[in-house]
């Protein structure tokens, strides 16, 4: 039994389980920020998949508060005919749906938002857009902060007839009102800077204006527990304002932490997997014993035991899960039912690609993001399918076309994972910290989730050793691969475990991209096409991943996804 399944109240608006989506940029607005079918299919995905609350994404209050391009808008009535359409659509698969205002500040270019950006004071401003550039803000005057004050109220009215359920104020990770709470950010010497409660006023005043204004309309208060660097909020004060912000009006507080300046990287926002479990936990405890409105915990509670344990322990009232919803739209459902998750890898190439320009999107689950692409999907049915290889694009075959067929897996290894394994033996994996238990830990959930849809798994078999394995199946998938040239395949593993990739000297080698593109391609050789001849006359052959073309795992997944759910293109045809 878990209390993470029961319902909960955020400012008397009942809510069906303890899960809440947070704010998670999409890009999938069209340019102008309005609502777009690619929004609503995302979205959906998750309302189907049993989320509580979805949190819509960080939409600014005002133009000049626009963090990227295609975000969301709100700034104007004329977003709310697609608001509307994209509320009705959530709260008719059963969830509450909250969106988030946030006002980039100083943390934007005039190229974004079309107006010189604002902020508490006039410092630099590291800003990445697909480019990185310095941004010096104006520094607001009093009538300025009034006027964006009444921007937030004006929003929120607008998101409230929309039909929204709540909103979430985003006063986190370095935008305009973490930029007043920041002491580096604000250098201001009047009522709004100096000693945190005057650093506090400006949030603090939309808090209590919305709730004076728009009544009976909870608010989120979303907040970092600590800034991760010496002249920034630290967490003595934090669990100040987050008591002024309850006593102001606020219907909960989101805990997260981590801002655009920590030390040692901006990464500390959204914890990569170098980070443990439950990153952010313990200060949404402390926080909790201070406030008596619920507490949101974030950062890193994807394992369902760990999330589980999050609520019945009394840690927070509240559960937000981000990238474990890009990974598996499903983690509700199945978590409720005890099912296997499509775990994230927490590699952060949703953030850094979004951030690069793309729309959202999820190594592990290639269809987030390109929900519409992937509608109508038509599985084969009835086959007797083997699918020769147990590494991430076997395992996502398998699993997906598990669905009305009968499949085996079959690895001439003792267990499933293939050169996955390894991965998290090298020093860093998609640009961050690679670590050995988040590898492992995926490829144990999706082994058992594929046998959980009844897939026989095979081990120890070598296929092309004893081809008259293959006899009586009507489909094979060769997943099986690719293989390191210039006899490394020998080499590698031998230094991996041996903690070769836990070195210095390995870690400067693999900062270089050159070298990982190259390890990655042109030192290794796909496997399938001397594979393929194994099969009978009347057997269909497909070729996936890394065994039709030696690449990294991003691709070799999204193949996989290609050859189960869209057989007609060119990803996986026979």
């Amino acid at each position: 039994m878990t209390a993470l399944f029961s319902p909960g109240l955020i400012g008397g608006v009942e809510i069906r389980n303890r899960v809440v989506m947070p704010s998670m940029t999409t890009k999938l607005a069209d340019a102008d920020g309005h609502v777009t079918d690619a929004t609503m299919a995302y979205y959906k995905a998750r309302a189907v998949g049993g989320v509580g609350l979805i949190t819509v994404e960080m939409a600014a209050p005002e133009k000049v508060g626009r963090h990227r391009a295609n975000e969301l808008g709100v700034h104007d009535d004329r977003f709310l005919p697609g608001l509307s359409r994209l509320v009705g659509e959530l709260r008719g698969h059963g969830a509450r749906v909250s969106i988030q205002l946030g006002h980039a500040g100083g943390h934007t270019r005039e190229d974004i938002c079309g107006e010189p950006p604002i902020a508490p004071s006039a410092i630099p401003h590291s800003v990445f857009e697909v480019t990185t550039e310095t941004v010096v803000p104006l520094e607001m005057t009093r009538e300025r902060i009034e006027q964006t004050t009444q921007a937030f109220v004006a929003a929120a009215a607008r998101v409230r007839e929309a039909g929204f359920d709540c909103v979430e104020l985003h006063g986190a990770h370095g935008y305009l009102i973490s930029q007043f709470l920041c002491p580096e950010e604000n250098r201001r010497t009047d009522e709004y800077g100096g000693p945190i409660e005057n650093r506090a006023r400006f949030g603090l005043d939309i808090v209590s204006r919305i709730k004076d204004q728009v009544p009976d309309f909870p608010v989120i208060f979303r907040m970092n527990a600590d800034d991760f660097f010496p002249t920034g909020l630290v967490f003595a004060e934090a669990i100040q304002v987050a008591g002024w912000a309850a006593e102001a009006g606020a219907d909960a507080v989101h805990v997260a932490a981590g801002h655009y300046r920590s030390l040692p990287s901006a990464a500390a926002m959204i914890p990569p997997m170098e980070y443990p479990e439950a990153t952010f936990l313990d200060y949404a405890a402390r926080i909790k014993e201070v406030v008596d409105v619920p507490v949101i915990a974030v950062g890193q509670l994807g394992d369902p035991q760990t999330a589980k344990d999050a609520i019945d322990s009394g840690k927070a009232d509240f559960i937000a899960l981000g990238r474990s919803l890009l990974a598996d739209a499903e983690w509700v459902n199945k978590t409720a039912r005890g099912s296997a998750v499509r775990r994230c890898l927490a590699c952060n190439t949703c953030i850094n690609g979004m951030r690069g320009g793309a729309t959202t999107s999820c190594l592990v689950n290639p269809v987030t993001g390109r929900e519409t692409e992937f509608e109508g999907a038509a599985l084969p049915q009835g086959e007797h399918i083997c699918v020769i290889g147990a590494g991430p694009a076997g395992l996502s075959y398998a699993y997906l076309a598990a669905d009305g067929n009968k499949l085996t897996v079959i690895d001439a290894a003792p267990v499933a994972g293939g050169a996955f394994r390894y991965t998290g033996k090298a020093p860093y994996f998609q640009g961050v910290a690679a670590r050995e238990h988040t590898f492992a830990a995926y490829i144990e959930a999706m082994e058992r989730g594929c046998r959980e849809k009844g897939v026989e798994f095979r081990y120890g078999i070598d296929a092309a050793a004893d081809p008259e394995v293959l006899a009586p199946f009507e489909r094979i998938v060769l997943a099986t691969g690719a293989r390191y040239r210039f006899g490394l395949g020998a080499v590698v593993p031998r230094l991996l475990d041996a903690g070769w990739g836990r070195s210095a000297a390995a870690r400067r080698l693999f900062e270089s991209a050159r070298l990982g593109d190259w390890l990655h391609t042109r030192a290794r050789r796909a496997s399938g096409s001397a594979l393929a001849g194994l099969a009978r006359s009347g057997q269909t052959v497909i070729v996936i991943g890394d065994a039709a073309h030696a690449g990294k795992a991003q691709d070799a997944i999204a193949d996989a996804f290609r050859a189960a759910l869209l057989p007609q293109t060119d990803g996986g045809a026979p």
